[in-house]
């Protein structure tokens, strides 16, 4: 394992260490910064997906009246969850994890499909859904290498650049106030959110070195400091929160309910697609390079298992954070140690829940104004992974038709409106579509790439790569 590069010298006798930070190490998914650096690096990870990670459990409790302390015994296993989950996937338990700098959170694709089932069913019913989807993307992930040529580069870039499209109104909701919010489009919001984005922008492109991958951070905490005086920091639930609190196992309980489980499941295979575009994006994006078979095969299974073991401490399905894999193509930083370090905050937030009570402190325009460069961050990094495909005829179609695909059955709902729940869900979100029909038209349109085991394409020995 490479920790970097450690220069030993003898000064009076003493040991003194330099550390030689360049843009190799940068670029290193091994690579240790120093604790002072990684640190502050590691909480920026965390403070970009806190509230996007407690969002979906607030969700489903909200839609089934749920009681105070049931949604707060949810969010905390939301956090919790998440860091240790983000610990396997980041460090490696086994072949388990793909070992790059990927933040695991709860999935937002799942909700449509869990509102429903906890209606009807029970959250018991809707834990035990999401155990077997978990176990199911489990077994994709294993068997990566057989199945990894539905995933070729212009599938998952197209995928990569879909979502972060389709992430970017949920980051102008957030500058506006937040879904929901009684004075939606108030100027204290806007002008708010546009503090954090100038200084975000500021910092990260006319500072250097250290300083300019702090601009996420470094923007938050400006605009958190402003919000103070401005009124829209709510310090209520911090006095609230307990101080501590140990995670239960099957406090919610597992039921099979055939039903749910064919639902989640199935949203569960295809969101295979978005994992794999997330670690694509991550490792071109952070460590310019394509990302190997077993990264994918770990990371897939990461994916999988923690969203059943989430299921047992009573959280939903986790999946790898988008607005993460913008961060890391911003910062420019891929070491996985970083975001570890961010996953070890999570699981402290989780067992103390005051520290992640002032964390939701930070208002959604703080929030909206980081968000909005982050996943324009990732729509640019599947531009990158679009760039290195040859732009025929054929790959153009795959593209631009799941493009086309997604962004109008989003923009159009009344289309299926009469359709059943479970095939709505995945409608809804435009990203299972597009990448359903980017899946389908790589394998039936004419002169098809292939994927090698090593994870480099290569031309279909029935059809040339070049035909038009």
């Amino acid at each position: 394992m490479v920790l970097g590069t450690w220069n030993l010298q003898l000064k009076g006798g003493a040991e003194v260490f330099s550390h030689e930070h360049t843009k190799e190490h940068a670029t290193d998914v091994n690579y240790m910064p120093p604790l002072f650096e990684a640190i502050p690096l590691g909480i920026q990870h965390v403070l970009a997906m806190f509230v996007a990670n407690v969002t979906p459990p607030l969700i489903i409790a909200s839609a089934i009246d749920a009681p105070a302390e049931l949604t707060v015994f949810l969010v905390q296993a939301a956090m919790f969850v998440a860091g240790v989950a983000t610990l396997v996937q980041t460090l490696g338990l086994g072949p388990i994890g793909a070992k790059v700098p990927i933040v695991m959170g709860t999935s937002f694709s799942f909700v449509p499909v869990l509102i429903p089932v906890a209606q009807n069913s029970g959250l018991a019913a809707a834990m035990g859904a999401c155990f077997a989807g978990g176990l199911a993307m489990a077994l994709v992930g294993y068997f990566i290498r057989h199945v990894r040529f539905l995933f070729p580069p212009v599938v998952t870039g197209t995928f990569v650049l879909l979502t972060g499209i389709i992430l970017l109104p949920v980051g102008f909701a957030y500058a506006g106030g937040g879904f929901g919010a009684e004075d939606f489009g108030d100027a204290r919001h806007l002008w708010l959110a546009f503090l954090v984005f100038a200084v975000t922008l500021g910092v990260n492109q006319f500072c250097k070195g250290f300083l300019s991958e702090m601009g996420i951070l470094i923007g938050i905490v400006v605009g958190y400091l402003v919000a103070i005086p401005m009124g829209l920091v709510n310090f209520s639930g911090v006095a609230q929160a307990d101080w501590a609190a140990l995670p239960q196992p099957f406090a919610i309980g597992l039921e099979f309910v055939p039903v749910a489980i064919i639902g989640v499941v199935v949203m569960s295979l295809v969101t295979t697609a978005e994992s794999i575009g997330d670690i694509a994006g991550t490792v071109i994006g952070g460590a310019d390079r394509e990302p190997t078979s077993r990264e994918l095969s770990g990371g897939v299974m990461a994916d999988g298992l923690a969203s059943s073991f989430a299921a047992i401490f009573n959280a939903f399905p986790q999946i790898s954070f988008s607005q993460n894999v913008g961060l890391v193509a911003l910062t420019g930083v891929a070491s996985r140690y970083v975001v570890a370090i961010g996953g070890g905050f999570l699981v402290l937030a989780g067992l103390f829940p005051k520290v992640g009570a002032v964390v939701t402190t930070i208002p959604n325009a703080v929030l909206g104004g980081a968000v909005i460069i982050m996943f324009g961050m990732i729509a640019a990094a599947g531009i990158k992974m679009l760039s290195l495909v040859d732009l025929n005829k054929r790959n153009m179609v795959v593209g631009g038709v799941s493009i086309a695909v997604a962004l109008g059955l989003r923009a159009q709902p009344d289309l299926y409106a009469n359709a059943s729940a479970g095939l709505k869900a995945m409608l809804d979100s435009g990203l299972i579509a597009g990448a359903i029909v980017a899946i389908v038209l790589n394998l039936i349109l004419p002169g098809r790439e292939t994927v090698s085991h090593d994870g480099k394409p290569k031309p279909d020995a029935a059809q040339p790569s070049g035909a038009q």
